[in-house]
Order: structure tokens, then sequence, then C-alpha cells
């Protein structure tokens, strides 16, 4: 490791920590002072038990992972995994390429979560949320989040980024999804210009929308670029912002949408057989 990737990995746990807790304030603040849609369930309560869950997770990440990817990063470069530590690039290079593939990475691992049934099980508490904001971003279950460390150590593994690159997509990926989760007004020019290089608020609330269709699309968390690519952007919801319904139609109650032990409980319950994004049933619809 560079000495600036050994200072970053020494602070990766303040570094973060320091970032989540000022995006977090920021887009609170932001929420309170312009919110763009009334929110359906009460605060308090969507804010204790979507913040519990993610509490929860960070401390089973931290003890089933104790460096986490960074650690992943370490490892492969003393062991010379990974193509950018068979092929060295500038670091520069490196760190952005690493950057743009670990996104991708995240938008395909999104994709699946959705198209496999066992898969939608887990992912569906983060879609089960009645409400839209900042709060939302972190809501995940935590064996979708173990999974999801696993793809990120294969990832890893495979591309051998520099250690910096990785704590860097770490922080961006935290922040991003506070960011495009919140529930803060945008000028609607601001925000078209914005989202060629950035997925908004307004972009990724359509893939939290009620609709299969609407669901099933708009992956991005970071990056807007793949689903324009890809045939996954749709640019508004048919409601429109304000009246849109969010969540999924089978769970409307507050025990499995709004209460932690029902979050915990809900990819164990009923069954599912298929999913719209593998039907393409809105076709029909548009």
């Amino acid at each position: 490791m560079t000495n600036l990737s050994e200072f970053i990995f020494s602070q990766e746990i303040l570094l973060r920590l320091g970032f989540f807790l000022s995006i977090f304030a920021l887009m609170a603040l932001w929420e309170f002072a312009a919110p763009r849609r009334k929110l359906s369930v009460s605060n308090p309560i969507r804010w204790l038990n979507n913040l519990a869950l993610a509490f929860f997770n960070t401390l089973l990440l931290r003890w089933l992972f104790p460096t986490a990817a960074a650690g992943m990063a370490v490892l492969a470069s003393e062991q010379n995994w990974g193509l950018f530590n068979i092929y060295p690039l500038p670091l520069w290079l490196a760190a952005a390429l690493s950057v743009l593939i670990l996104d991708f990475t995240i938008w395909l691992q999104h994709v699946m979560f959705h198209a496999v049934p066992a898969l939608w099980r887990l992912h569906r508490v983060h879609h089960a949320d009645l409400d839209f904001d900042l709060t939302t971003g972190v809501r995940f279950h935590p064996l979708e989040i173990v999974l999801s460390m696993g793809i990120k150590f294969t990832a890893i593994a495979v591309l051998g980024p520099p250690v910096a690159a990785v704590i860097i997509f770490e922080i961006l990926l935290n922040a991003t999804s506070m960011f495009n989760h919140s529930n803060v007004y945008l000028p609607t020019q601001l925000d078209r210009i914005l989202r060629w290089f950035l997925v908004t608020p307004d972009m990724h609330r359509v893939h939290h929308s009620i609709e299969d269709d609407e669901t099933n699309s708009n992956f991005g968390f970071n990056l807007p670029w793949w689903d324009r690519l890809l045939g996954t952007y749709r640019d508004q919801p048919r409601a429109g912002h304000k009246t849109m319904d969010i969540g999924i139609h089978t769970f409307r109650d507050l025990r499995h949408c709004a209460w932690l032990p029902g979050m915990l409980r809900l990819p164990f319950i009923g069954q599912i057989t298929g999913y719209a994004i593998n039907r393409r049933q809105w076709r029909d619809r548009d």
C-alpha cells in the first residue's frame, strides 16, 4: 500500500462515520426545510425502526468482517490478487476505474436482487417502506447486507482495486444512498441536469413505486449511466411524485413495513414463485 492508502485505511472507521453523520444531518435538515411529498407514517416510528435496523447491520458486519471491504482490498494487494495488482496502473487511473467498475457491480447486484425470487424476499424489506426518505436508504435486511458484502469481496478479489478507492467508493455509496432516498425538493431544471451525473431523489423515487414496471427501473444508487445505457431508465412515475404510492402491493400494514420485528420476518412470509422483472408484463401498460 502507498502511504496515502495506509493512512486512509487506518482512519477508515472515523472517515466513514464522519461522512455518514454529516450527510445524514444535512439531508435531515433539507427534508425538514423543503420536503418533496407528505409522509404517510409517523416519522419517529419509521426513523426509530429503520435506524435500529441499520445500527444492527453495522454491528453485524463489523463482527463478521472486522476490516470490511477495505480489509479485502489490503489482502488482495498483499496476495497480488486482481487485475490492477497484476497489471498496475497509475494510482489515480486505477482508483477512478475501480470506483466506476464497483458501481456497475452494485448496479448488477441490485438488478439480481429484483430478478431472483429468493433474493427479492430479502430485498423487499427495503421496498416495503411505506414512505421514502433518507432512512429508507439505510434500511436493508441483515441477510442482504451480508450477501452484498460477499459480492463486494468477490469483486475486489477479481479487480484488485487500491485500498483508498474502495474506501472512497464505500463512502460515496453510503452518501448517495441517503441523498437519492431523501424526501427533498429539487427544482425541476436542476434535477434534469443533475440526473445526467448523479442519481437524484426524483429519479430513484420511481424505483420505489408500488407499480411493478416502475419498481423495475432506475436501479442505480450512485451513477445514473447504467440505467440509461442498458434500457432500465424511467424518467417520471405515471402518478406523479406527490401522489404516487410507495411500497409493495402485498405489504401495506405497519407490522411488516414499519416495525423492526416485522421487517426481520418479512423475507420468510408467504410464497414467491416469480417476479415482474422476469415476466415483463409492464410492456402492455406503457
